[in-house]
């Protein structure tokens, strides 16, 4: 199975003074699911920040869907996150857009027209149970339809890899397992790579996963 992330001796830190994630190495198969855990503050965030080439390296390798991200060019990155889907715990949609705009940005970005792109806007409501809400902004909704929304654009641009940041930690109940629903299928019906950080992995979940757990600045999977 091919690798779709390896990181060889990675290090990743905010200063010169603190390192967060100390020579890690590992690796991740194009179509798994896995979790990452750890306790507060053990860089579960940091390390999913840097797969999308949100912070520089310290020291190291990371290769992210064939993009080496040690020196990479604006091009290149931008190339490597029209094939990521991001989902963080607080949603970061756009309040001043319709969640249908909300939606249909990333299909925007990667050169759909406006009208195909409506279409998917379209399916994917209907897939996350909220094509009753079409039309709405992000604050007439509850805190699990926002995250249903940013779920949607997410798969919007059908990406290779999905990054959730505690994709279910302010939800109720049902919000809680239709997120998990949703990456499951992603994972299963569309081969796609999901990384979930959580302090929990529930136990509903039906899907084989890898298992990474940080601790003091060191990567390790559990078996």
């Amino acid at each position: 199975m091919d690798k779709v992330i390896i990181a060889k001796d990675l290090s990743l830190s905010y200063s010169n003074n603190e390192t967060i994630i100390n020579k890690a190495n590992f690796s991740i198969s194009s179509g798994s699911f896995v979790f990452i855990t750890g306790a507060s503050g053990s860089g579960k965030s940091t390390l999913l920040k840097s797969l999308y080439g949100g912070l520089k390296l310290k020291q190291g390798s990371l290769t992210v869907g064939g993009v080496e991200l040690g020196n990479v060019s604006r091009s290149k990155l931008n190339f490597l996150r029209r094939h990521i889907g991001i989902v963080f715990q607080d949603y970061k949609l756009v309040k001043e857009w319709s969640i249908d705009k909300n939606i249909m940005l990333p299909l925007l970005i990667s050169g759909y027209v406006k009208g195909v792109a409506q279409n998917q806007v379209d399916k994917l409501l209907k897939h996350v149970r909220l094509n009753h809400q079409s039309g709405k902004y992000p604050l007439e909704l509850s805190g699990g339809e926002q995250q249903r929304v940013a779920m949607a654009r997410a798969l919007a641009h059908n990406p290779i890899i999905i990054l959730a940041d505690e994709p279910t930690g302010n939800l109720d109940e049902y919000s809680s397992e239709l997120i998990w629903k949703l990456l499951e299928g992603a994972n299963e019906q569309l081969n796609t790579t999901v990384i979930v950080v959580t302090h929990h992995i529930p136990s509903s979940l039906n899907v084989d996963y890898k298992h990474l757990h940080i601790e003091y600045g060191s990567i390790h999977e559990v078996c």
